[in-house]
């Protein structure tokens, strides 16, 4: 492995790491894990109910991960905390 190699790949994957964790708001993420559970989204959003987070939930892990929390986001299923 070059030097450039082993500089390179740490970088990456931090800069991976952060672009992921951004699109989790504190106000909403209150217990730090990078994720939106059920009671953490519907204490910000009272409006939605399991149905809609469930349809959210993509992967059917029962957590909303920075991809599907984007992507709810984008499609305005869920208002931007940031906004």
């Amino acid at each position: 492995m070059t030097t450039q190699m082993k500089l390179t790949t740490p970088a990456i994957a931090l800069m991976m790491t952060a672009g992921a964790a951004s699109a989790q708001a504190a106000s909403i993420d209150v217990n730090g894990d990078g994720m939106y559970s059920f009671p953490e989204l519907q204490a910000a959003m009272p409006e939605i109910t399991e149905d809609a987070y469930v349809v959210l939930d993509v992967n059917g892990d029962g957590l909303l991960e920075a991809d599907e929390i984007t992507a709810a986001i984008e499609a305005g299923l869920i208002v931007n905390p940031e906004e």
